[in-house]
């Protein structure tokens, strides 16, 4: 991509208003704009971002047999009444339609149930899955932490149904096992842990993913021994490991990144859903949630990685891989390393601005965080080579004109 091209610009000032680091580099470096308090609009490189998030884990609710399918954000309020949360739902959006009220999609539990009773009536036709990644909307009393605690924002939502609390048990574990390999792909497992917490108005505990940052809302006490948490919501007097006892007095802020509920029939039971088991006896269908909130996630790897000039991308969520900065007349040779990059299928933005000075680019390109710069100037075309540098690393390299593809191991 051109980024002249690029509709957007960096800004030289940091927001005023927002007090999280990652919510100033994302405005100043061109990835979100900000519309209202807790309303943002994802930008080009901002959505390329959340693409690649929605893609890993779409890839992983995939292969723990979820189905995906996509929701109304209108619930009608007859749904609500049915599970009691229209009126005890807090920060649940309600809006008058010409001849119904709705509750705007904060969860999707009242929607999902009576949705998949349809089609279950047999043990035969369980255990099933099925998520979707898509706008929820929630009227919180504070959103003051950028993409940390928003009022609209994207979420996967993965819902699973079993004929016993045995196969919900180890259906959970597998999802364990997919968020941690969400959290290593995108590279904040090592500073995420497996938080006990309350279930709020899903159930009476819960489990979340918390990331260790110094934005985070939450208070976490962390078991050494374990690498599990206990959020501090659920600590009456001395905090202790849920899983050893060990007691705990390390207080640490952090994210709640994802979470995770073991719902039983707690919304089975008010929509009558039902199975036939093997002996012809009907008996109510449990079921479990887990949620992963995109731009959550986005934000909280931006408060992880990223330095005073700006944001560091992982790899495998960058908008690109590289970054092409032209320096002095070299155009025509800057032009042949984007085709050849381009050629090779791999990612790269290329600074082809004529406004800016190549001090400007080198400012936008730390601030932007893409994982390589390639410099291509006359200085370094005088030895036949390119200069490149990972964004978090200050040593840069010098790679030959012919051996391009070495950028690409």
């Amino acid at each position: 991509m051109f980024q002249s091209k690029l509709f957007t610009k960096t800004v030289k000032e940091f927001p005023k208003e927002e007090v999280s680091k990652s919510t100033q580099f994302l405005i100043k470096a061109g990835f979100i704009d900000k519309l209202a308090a807790g309303v943002y609009t994802f930008l080009p490189l901002g959505l390329r971002v959340l693409d690649k998030i929605e893609g890993i884990i779409t890839e992983e609710m995939k292969g723990v047999s979820g189905q995906k399918i996509s929701m109304p954000a209108l619930i009608p309020k007859k749904n609500w009444q049915q599970t009691g949360r229209w009126n005890n739902f807090e920060s649940l959006f309600r809006i008058k339609g010409r001849e119904v009220e709705y509750g705007l999609g904060a969860t999707h539990e009242e929607v999902v149930v009576p949705l998949v009773k349809k089609y279950v009536s047999s043990y035969k036709d369980l255990p099933l899955a099925v998520f979707q990644i898509q706008d929820k909307f929630r009227n919180e009393l504070r959103a003051k932490s950028g993409l940390l605690r928003t009022r609209e924002f994207l979420m996967k939502d993965l819902y699973s149904f079993h004929a016993s609390e045995e196969d919900l048990d180890a259906y959970y574990e597998k999802v364990k096992k997919a968020y941690l390999n969400i959290l290593k792909r995108t590279e904040i497992a090592g500073e995420t842990y497996l938080t006990l917490a309350s279930g709020g108005t899903f159930s009476k505990y819960s489990h979340e993913y918390q990331t260790i940052t110094s934005a985070g809302e939450d208070i976490i006490y962390i078991c050494p021994k374990c690498k599990v948490a206990i959020n501090k919501e659920l600590v009456k007097g001395k905090a202790e490991c849920w899983q050893c006892g060990k007691h705990l007095s390390e207080k640490n802020k952090a994210i709640e990144v994802a979470n995770i509920f073991k719902l039983g029939d707690k919304y089975t039971e008010p929509f009558d859903f039902r199975f036939t088991d093997g002996k012809g006896q009907k008996k109510l269908v449990v079921m479990g949630c887990y949620g992963i909130g995109l731009p959550r996630l986005m934000g909280a790897v931006a408060e992880i990685y990223h330095d005073e000039k700006g944001l560091i991308w992982p790899e495998s969520i960058a908008p690109f891989k590289f970054h092409l900065i032209p320096i002095g007349k070299v155009k025509k040779t800057a032009d042949k390393v984007y085709g050849s990059l381009q050629k090779e299928g791999q990612e790269v933005i290329y600074d082809d601005r004529e406004d800016k000075n190549p001090g400007e680019k080198l400012v936008d390109c730390d601030l932007i965080g893409i994982p390589y710069r390639i410099i291509v100037s006359e200085k370094s075309l005088e030895k036949n080579c390119l200069e490149v540098k990972k964004r978090n690393q200050e040593k840069t390299k010098m790679v030959k004109l012919d051996k391009l593809n070495q950028l690409f191991k």
